[in-house]
């Protein structure tokens, strides 16, 4: 059995590819405090962090022939990043989902707020499906407001990127609000947001 705590990052990785448990265990055992480290830098919580960085390495593993990573510590970091993101908006999305129903029990909406609630609705659906990056780009820009260059940098991608992300986002959207006849909404939806 090789020893894999000899091989350069590079070579682990093409290992892993080709589905070698052990190389998939030196790259645990190499990056998990690194990795336990960022996540806790973001949480502040030892739990949320171990869970996060599992399901990093558990992903890696089981889309280890789909990704093409060039630099290891670099393609965990970022899924660290991405998947604290994510908690985050799922438990953001939780409160505000228990206070939109508590709400509705005790104030009647207008048929129009309801509406733009279902929009809102069907939007969040559509973003989820996206890639990743692509979902995490969208939701800097347009909920959190951030430049082009903050998301860059956030990121760590060129801002080229960000717009490449950006459109493919928007154009998502666009074509599967179009396939479900509610692009006239949709239009006054992006309009309103900007």
């Amino acid at each position: 059995m090789p020893d894999y705590s000899t091989y350069t990052d590079e070579r682990l990785t093409l290992f892993l590819k080709k589905g070698e448990q052990g190389a998939f265990t030196e790259i645990y055992n190499r990056y998990w405090d690194t990795m336990l480290a960022i996540a806790w830098n973001h949480s502040k919580d030892r739990a949320v962090s171990k869970d996060i960085v599992h399901d990093v390495f558990i992903s890696l593993w089981e889309r280890r022939d789909l990704v093409n990573i060039q630099n290891l510590p670099g393609f965990l970091a970022v899924s660290v990043k991405l998947s604290m993101y994510h908690y985050y908006q799922k438990e953001q999305r939780r409160s505000q989902l228990a206070l939109k129903n508590f709400e509705y029990e005790i104030i009647s909406y207008e048929e129009d707020k309801l509406d733009a609630r279902f929009l809102q609705q069907y939007i969040d659906d559509i973003v989820e499906e996206l890639p990743e990056k692509c979902r995490l780009v969208f939701r800097y820009s347009r909920e959190n407001g951030m430049k082009n260059s903050e998301i860059a940098a956030e990121m760590q991608i060129t801002e080229k990127g960000v717009e490449a992300n950006l459109t493919r986002a928007l154009k998502t959207i666009r074509g599967e609000l179009k396939k479900y006849g509610v692009l006239l909404l949709a239009i006054i939806y992006i309009y309103r947001s900007f």
